[in-house]
């Protein structure tokens, strides 16, 4: 008898691990199948993403080593009202350096056979590629088919379609092939030496927001940065926004919001989860209506963050750094006499 209900309980207990397993896959499966853009186009996800950027004039208009000519700089004598004129000129085009790559779903790269001829077999060595060159096509709709030896036709997949409208509609610093960087070693090498937003750069030049390609590139430089804690590298830059959100998405914010408190960027932890409430309605901390930014932080630590302990932590030494500054504040202000304990206590 007891034997047999050991027996119950172990095989239980082992199945547990087994049945997580398959709920973890099943969930993470969903979130690739579910499409992005609806949510990341969303007027107010783009104003959350932006305020995580933290535009920094001096790394947005920093010189790249992209091979542009270099701009010999002007100085000009202007009065208040020009200033204000250029500095409102400036914040534009800021924003249009920061202007994020789209994220999208990922294309599917599945064989779409159109028909199988063999009475076409051995009539060529090489596949024939037959192209749709009319003007006003977009290249990601352009009908472009392929005919093996084998007598087989079917549509292009990813990597056929990328090279032949390179052929065709050549996109400036794109190339035919690949290029080696983002293949091991050359692509290993340079995420070891923290070049993400050099490889995000190329990235998006070389290949479309849906291509497989730049999913696994992209993907692969997020996980390195937020494994290393380098958000600085990206932050002020297009490629940030883009960031944060696929860490939202995936549910995965603690490393991003323990480093924001740290450095005391309350109000940027307060976008940060209001972001993630945005992607996941379903979250505990949303049903609560907060407004102050610090409760925002311990509601989401209580009731859906994975490390609760430690953020709560970091929100306590937040709140006694914030005090003791308050205190050495009002200490200088009275050393100067601006500010007496009568006046205080009135």
């Amino acid at each position: 008898m007891i034997c047999s209900r050991m027996n119950f309980v172990l095989k239980h207990v082992y199945k547990q691990p087994i049945w997580n397993c398959r709920l973890c896959s099943k969930i993470s499966q969903e979130i690739d199948e579910k499409d992005p853009a609806p949510l990341f186009f969303d007027q107010h996800v783009q104003e959350l993403l932006t305020t995580l950027t933290r535009i920094n004039y001096d790394k947005v208009f920093a010189t790249r080593k992209d091979g542009t000519k270099l701009v010999v700089p002007k100085y000009k004598f202007m009065t208040d009202e020009e200033l204000k004129n250029a500095q409102v000129e400036i914040a534009v085009k800021a924003r249009g350096r920061i202007q994020m790559p789209p994220v999208v779903k990922m294309r599917s790269d599945e064989e779409v056979v159109l028909s199988n001829d063999p009475a076409l077999q051995g009539f060529q060595m090489h596949n024939i590629v037959v192209t749709d060159i009319s003007f006003g096509n977009q290249n990601r709709n352009r009908l472009i088919v392929i005919r093996e030896p084998n007598g087989k036709l079917r549509h292009a997949k990813s990597d056929e379609r990328r090279r032949v409208n390179q052929v065709y509609f050549p996109i400036n610093g794109r190339e035919i092939h690949i290029p080696n960087m983002f293949y091991d070693p050359h692509f290993k090498d340079l995420l070891e030496r923290q070049e993400f937003e050099f490889i995000l750069d190329r990235t998006c030049t070389q290949f479309e927001p849906d291509d497989p390609e730049y999913h696994r590139i992209t993907k692969e430089v997020y996980e390195w940065v937020n494994k290393l804690k380098k958000f600085d590298i990206l932050r002020s830059t297009r490629h940030f926004g883009p960031f944060v959100f696929n860490l939202a998405w995936k549910n995965d914010i603690c490393p991003l919001l323990m480093e924001l408190i740290t450095n005391k960027n309350i109000k940027e932890a307060a976008a940060l989860i209001r972001l993630y409430h945005r992607l996941h309605p379903e979250a505990k901390s949303h049903a609560e209506p907060i407004l102050d930014d610090i409760e925002l932080v311990l509601t989401y630590a209580k009731l859906d963050s994975p490390e609760p302990h430690k953020l709560t932590r970091a929100i306590v030494n937040y709140n006694k750094l914030r005090k003791e500054e308050e205190e050495i504040k009002l200490g200088v202000i009275k050393a100067h006499g601006l500010v007496d304990d009568t006046d205080k206590q009135t």
